[in-house]
């Protein structure tokens, strides 16, 4: 019996550093580590030693007699990155150790996640360091400066709960993956932080301020803009980004209770990455059904209201190019009570579909129901709740009287109007204009160097205001390594700053503008 990981793996690569056998990979330092969807268990070299699980900080790691519903799928997946069977036996993975074949060999490498390879003097004196986000960027980056430097922290956000992303941005239905807010939070309470909740850099203190009392400043805000489609009428009433309609699910503070009517049997989400996907699963979300969930007392009200029968999830590529990661689309072929299904509008997308790979993006809807939808049908109140994947069908107008009463769409096969009450674009973050600091306006990224802000000396970015809306929480641990080992380099080096004010004197300030 070996573990496998599931589909909430995070990638940040905690359960390299305690395994063993060095049985999980990619592993950092080799070649794809990185650029894989989740990282793998070799079933022919785990010793079933279960430290991979215990140190997993989104329960993402499994027995894979454990394993029940659509996560059996997950012991294949994990043993065929490796090239062999998912079943094998405790005495023939201690033979495949023994004789070599299990795979790079013990884990007696030093790794221990991203390290900081430079010595700091021994009278490098502790800096005071504010980190501006308490999303995972921003708490990687204070966890290295606590647990590599006697650094003090000051934890600042604008909204009045921890989490950033984690918080506000995960599907209230993936509990497992909100898990790693557990992980951060153990360092609010850290004797050497302080942390300042409701506070907005550029309103409440001036990025001045807030340098003027830190030896450094790291911002961690994340990409909160989205990208629009720049089409006729997405602005219609009904019309609105997917992360919005995410964060309304979260009891996000800054979205209304009522922001969004789930009045209406079919909706469209445009866009066909992970964002969609989560979009979608809690379109079709069923309240009596499942529990379990992080999901706001309005949303559970709306829900049990809701009128929605199917999603359309529009893509302008085929399925060989769809955004999504397989463990997402796995899950939707799981949902209990809802069923999947790809509308063979173009035969280019079923050709796609058979003629693809096993590993291959669009082999993953090899054995999805394939149907050539009638758009002029409105989902009966009693059919089988419904999410229909379609490519090759790209936006070009949301119309409606006063609010959104369909979409035109256009592809291989002309135009066509698709029927919906309710229209939710999801086709990418984009980051917003930090107050006082440089802005790239075609990236949406504050210009940097390895984390460095050119021209505004201890300033520094993390995150997806420094790389971009890519990767997922894992990626985070080797951006915030790099910020943070750029900051000490300066900090040696004599080219931060001198504060003018102390910790006192912050919080006195703080306290007056609040």
């Amino acid at each position: 019996m070996a573990f496998a990981i599931t589909q909430t793996c995070c990638t940040d690569a905690t359960c390299v550093t305690v395994c063993p056998v060095n049985c999980i990979h990619p592993a950092p330092g080799e070649r794809a580590f990185g650029s894989t969807e989740m990282l793998y268990i070799d079933p022919r070299a785990c010793i079933d030693c279960g430290a991979c699980a215990d140190a997993c900080p989104v329960d993402a790691v499994l027995p894979v007699d454990a394993l029940t519903g659509g996560q059996r799928e997950y012991a294949d997946i994990n043993a065929a990155h490796f090239g062999h069977a998912a079943t094998t036996s405790r005495a023939e993975a201690e033979e495949a150790a023994d004789s070599g074949t299990a795979g790079p060999g013990p884990n007696l490498h030093p790794w221990g996640g991203p390290a900081f390879d430079r010595v700091l003097p021994p009278d490098f004196r502790p800096l005071r360091v504010a980190v501006v986000g308490t999303g995972p960027a921003g708490m990687y980056a204070a966890e290295d400066l606590l647990l590599h430097t006697r650094s003090e922290v000051t934890l600042v956000d604008r909204l009045p709960a921890a989490g950033g992303l984690v918080r506000y941005g995960v599907a209230p239905d993936h509990p497992a993956t909100k898990r790693i807010g557990d992980a951060f939070a153990r360092f609010h309470t850290h004797p050497r932080v302080r942390m300042h909740l409701g506070l907005d850099v550029g309103a409440d203190v001036t990025p001045a301020e807030l340098a003027a009392h830190h030896d450094a400043v790291i911002y961690a805000v994340g990409a909160a803009a989205d990208r629009r489609l720049g089409i006729p009428g997405e602005d219609l009433p009904g019309s609105l980004p997917a992360t919005t309609f995410v964060a309304w699910s979260n009891g996000h503070p800054e979205v209304a209770p009522d922001a969004v009517a789930l009045r209406t049997g079919r909706a469209v989400v445009v866009g066909n990455g992970n964002v969609a996907l989560d979009a979608a699963r809690l379109l079709v979300f069923d309240p009596r059904t499942q529990a379990g969930t992080a999901l706001a007392g309005h949303v559970w009200e709306e829900l049990r209201r809701g009128e929605v029968r199917e999603v359309v999830l529009l893509g302008r590529r085929g399925p060989e190019h769809a955004a999504y990661t397989g463990p997402e689309l796995l899950a939707l072929k799981h949902l209990p009570g809802v069923d999947l299904l790809v509308d063979d509008h173009d035969a280019r997308v079923g050709a796609a579909i058979d003629a693809a790979g096993p590993g291959d993006r669009a082999g993953l809807l090899r054995g999805v129901a394939r149907e050539t939808v009638d758009w002029s049908l409105a989902p009966g109140a009693a059919a089988r709740r419904r999410i229909v994947l379609r490519f090759l069908s790209a936006p070009v107008e949301v119309h409606g009287d006063g609010t959104v009463r369909a979409v035109r769409v256009t592809g291989g096969t002309g135009e066509q109007e698709i029927p919906a009450g309710l229209v939710l674009r999801a086709v990418g973050h984009r980051g917003a204009p930090p107050a006082g600091l440089p802005f790239d306006e075609e990236t949406g990224t504050v210009p940097h160097e390895r984390g460095r802000v050119p021209g505004r000396p201890g300033t520094y970015v993390v995150g997806w205001i420094k790389r971009g809306a890519s990767g997922g929480i894992g990626a985070n641990r080797a951006c915030a390594a790099e910020t943070v080992g750029t900051l000490l380099d300066d900090a040696v080096a004599g080219a931060l700053p001198a504060p003018t004010g102390g910790p006192r004197a912050f919080r006195r300030l703080v306290r007056r503008r609040r």
